[in-house]
C-alpha cells in the first residue's frame, strides 16, 4: 500500500461528525450499566480510503507514553486485542499475553461466576470463541478467519466473505436462560469485498461507545484490513465502519465537547512488517505508526462497566 505524502493528505473530520451527530440528535436513554446515554441509531458510516492515512484519531492522543499504569500504549493494545481474538483468545490471561490490559474491570470473579464461568474467562459467546472456534452441529468447531482467508484467495469475487462474532445461544437473556459470555460482542461483523484486486473491509458495530471504544475499534479493524490484504496478496483500499447503536454516556459529554472544539488534522502513516503473510501470526509489534500529530490526551474519560 502506498499512502499519499503526509503534506498531501486531507484533514479528516469524520470522527468529529459522528460525535456531533450523536450529541445533537441522540435521545437520552437508560443503560444496562446504570449511566444514561445519548443514543443515536444508525448514524452515517465512516469511510477511510487508506491512501489518505491510517484512521487513528487526532482529537485526543491514542499514543500516550507507556508507564506502570499503561504497560502498552492504547493504539497498540487495540491492535493486540483484535489479533488475540482472531487466535481464539477469550481469557484475561490470554489477552495480557498478547499485550491487552484493559479487561480487568469486566472479567472479575463476580461477573464470571454469575454466568457459570471461571474468573477471567469471557466465555463461549466471546469474540475469540466465535472467530476461531465457532460451534457446529457436528460438535466440532469452525475457524471463521482461516476460512475467509482461504475463500478470498480461491474465490476473491464472491460477496460472501463474511465473519460474525455472534453465537446467539450463548448470548441471549431472559427467563430460564444463562449467558455464557460476560461482555457480549459489540463489534466484529465483518464483510470483505474484493474488486479489481483491491480489498475493502466493512465492519458493522452493534453497540458503540463513541468517545472511548470507537477510536480503538477504528484502529484495530483498519489494521486488520491491512493485515488481511497482506495475507491474501491484495491491495488494501478502504476501511468502512458503520454503527447501529451509537452512544455517548452523559458523563462523557465534557470530553466530547473538548474534542469537537479541536481542529481536524491529517491522518497518520502506518507500516506493516512485510515478512508476515499469515493472518494468525500478526502481533502489535508488526505495526509502526509515524506522522502522528494528535491533540493532547484527555484524562479519565468515564467508561461504563
Amino acid at each position: 500500500m502506498i499512502m499519499k505524502p503526509y503534506s498531501e493528505r486531507s484533514p479528516d473530520s469524520q470522527y468529529q461528525r459522528l460525535l456531533c451527530d450523536v450529541l445533537e440528535h441522540g435521545e437520552r436513554t437508560i443503560s444496562q450499566q446504570g449511566t444514561d446515554a445519548l443514543t443515536l441509531i444508525a448514524p452515517a458510516p465512516l469511510r477511510f480510503r487508506l491512501e489518505n492515512g491510517f484512521p487513528i484519531i487526532n482529537e485526543r492522543n491514542m499514543a500516550p507514553k507507556e508507564s506502570e499504569n499503561l504497560p502498552v500504549t492504547v493504539w497498540r493494545q487495540a491492535i493486540a486485542e483484535i489479533f488475540a481474538f482472531i487466535n481464539g483468545v477469550r481469557t484475561q490471561k490470554g489477552l495480557e499475553d498478547f499485550g491487552v490490559f484493559w479487561w480487568k474491570s469486566w472479567l472479575t470473579p463476580e461477573k464470571c461466576a454469575k454466568r457459570g464461568l471461571e474468573a477471567g474467562d469471557n466465555g463461549q459467546g466471546s469474540y475469540g470463541a466465535a472467530f476461531h472456534d465457532f460451534p457446529t452441529t457436528k460438535g466440532t468447531t469452525f475457524n471463521q478467519w482461516k476460512h475467509i482467508v482461504e475463500q478470498i484467495k480461491e474465490e476473491p469475487q464472491l460477496r460472501t466473505h463474511f465473519v460474525t462474532p455472534w453465537i446467539p445461544q450463548y448470548i441471549g437473556r431472559g427467563k430460564g436462560k444463562t449467558q455464557k459470555v460476560v461482555v457480549a460482542p459489540c463489534h466484529g461483523w465483518v464483510h470483505v469485498r474484493v474488486i479489481n484486486g483491491k480489498l475493502t473491509l466493512h465492519m458493522f458495530q452493534r453497540s458503540a461507545d463513541t468517545p472511548v471504544g470507537v477510536p480503538s475499534n477504528m484502529v484495530q479493524y483498519a489494521a486488520l484490513t491491512l493485515a488481511l490484504a497482506q495475507a491474501t496478496g491484495l491491495e488494501p483500499y478502504e476501511y468502512v465502519h458503520s454503527f447501529s447503536d451509537a452512544h455517548i454516556y452523559v458523563n462523557q459529554v465534557p470530553a466530547v465537547e473538548t474534542m469537537l472544539a479541536r481542529e481536524p488534522r491529517p491522518l497518520a502513516t502506518i507500516a506493516l512488517d512485510p515478512s508476515i503473510k499469515d493472518i494468525f501470526a500478526f502481533r502489535k509489534e508488526h505495526f509502526t505508526i509515524s506522522d502522528y500529530n494528535p491533540h493532547p490526551g484527555i484524562k479519565a474519560i468515564p467508561v461504563a462497566i
